[in-house]
């Protein structure tokens, strides 16, 4: 049975009613309009007096009223999911609107399909695990790298062996639409590719996506990107929320490796998510880099404790100490992948080092970076580095 959000609204002066009117997804019967209430100050009183799930605030722009009302509404009600409508330019508002604590923010006007999926994103992250129509999510993960060659492809590819090594049913999602290379990493062909997907046209479910869906031997799956990079263009935002909400709804995990940068793409990717792992390494660039990407994800009012750092080739001898990994990002690396003349090789050879070297240094660090998402291992150790130290010859 499908749970309806009861859904309050609170109009603040100077919006334009028919702007948030037009917005609303009155049609559909998973959201329950319980007030639309002109002003603040009444907007509070019945938010005190109606059972509600969700709050949305519309306001022209910055305004320290709407600010107020959302840091109290957070107090008094932990658990309430927050959306703010913008009628006007948002400059100067979006970073204080989610730190006052609300969930998104939406521009208007906007095509209500897209405040529907706002509203139910909202709903999901205040429940963690679930969304808005009750059902259960499996977790997705989105690997993240600002600059292209810090080794995320290789960090999605070996989370997703290591976890289906471990039982679990996992799907990859190859969102490098123009130069993806999961295939490459996994030694996959691309017979069936997302652009497959998308011209096959008509709605999508579960069985539907399975089709077009590449298995490695591990048990893991794939959804490759297209072959050409000219066939990128017809993957849309709005498809990829789709194919994410379906596949989240069938598998264990599943796994977004992402293109450098955050592209519309990448951004409706992190939303859609519950876990981002964001991939640098040890030098002055790439930390720099790691750092912007970072302070993006708290712009854009992700939190905190969902973000995995990792750092590959992390003994690498370029004069750069463990202190001075921590003063440039500002946080401890949550995983240290050692450098390994094998992971070059087991990439040309299309087998993930956590089978090609599952007794290798780095193998280790990339299971283990997969228990932290099973929940058998902590995501820090005593709150220092975890970098697993070559043996010596001989050693036990």
């Amino acid at each position: 049975m499908t749970q309806t959000i009861r859904a309050l609204v609170a109009v603040d002066e100077g919006v334009d009613h028919a702007l948030v009117q037009a917005a609303l997804p009155a049609h559909r019967t998973e959201i329950q309009l319980v007030g639309i209430v002109d002003g603040l100050d009444e907007g509070w009183t019945t938010l005190q007096e109606t059972a509600t799930d969700l709050l949305v605030v519309a306001c022209t722009g910055y305004s320290d009223r709407v600010l107020f009302m959302i840091e109290g509404a957070v107090k008094q009600r932990a658990d309430l999911a927050i959306v703010v409508f913008v009628t006007g330019p948002p400059d100067g508002f979006v970073r204080r609107i989610f730190e006052a604590g609300a969930d998104d923010i939406l521009a208007l006007p906007t095509d209500s399909e897209d405040v529907a999926f706002a509203l139910q994103k909202a709903m999901a992250r205040k429940a963690g695990a679930s969304v808005a129509t009750g059902t259960a999510l499996s977790p997705m993960i989105v690997v993240l790298g600002p600059k292209g060659g810090t080794g995320k492809t290789i960090t999605s590819a070996n989370l997703a062996v290591s976890l289906a090594n471990s039982g679990y049913k996992v799907t990859v999602v190859d969102l490098d639409l123009q130069f993806g290379d999961v295939g490459l990493a996994l030694g996959l062909k691309p017979d069936k590719t997302i652009y497959d997907l998308v011209k096959a046209g008509g709605s999508l479910d579960a069985d539907k996506i399975e089709a077009y869906l590449v298995t490695h031997e591990s048990g893991a799956r794939v959804l490759m990107a297209p072959t050409r990079p000219d066939h990128a263009g017809v993957i849309r935002t709005e498809f990829l929320r789709d194919v994410y909400a379906n596949l989240r709804a069938s598998n264990d995990f599943v796994i977004v490796d992402t293109p450098p940068g955050f592209t519309p793409e990448v951004i409706a990717s992190i939303d859609s998510s519950s876990g981002v792992i964001l991939v640098g390494m040890l030098d002055t660039l790439s930390l720099k880099n790691t750092k912007l990407g970072l302070d993006t994800l708290e712009l854009m009012g992700y939190p905190t404790d969902r973000i995995r750092l990792l750092l590959n080739r992390a003994d690498s001898r370029v004069g750069i100490t463990q202190e001075d990994v921590v003063s440039v990002i500002g946080r401890i690396p949550d995983v240290m992948v050692p450098s390994d003349r094998e992971i070059p090789r087991s990439v040309n050879e299309g087998q993930p080092i956590v089978s090609a070297k599952a007794h290798s240094n780095a193998a280790k660090a990339f299971n283990r970076l997969a228990s932290m998402y099973d929940g058998s291992t902590p995501a820090t150790t005593n709150g220092r580095f975890h970098l697993m130290k070559k043996k010596e010859k001989g050693s036990k």
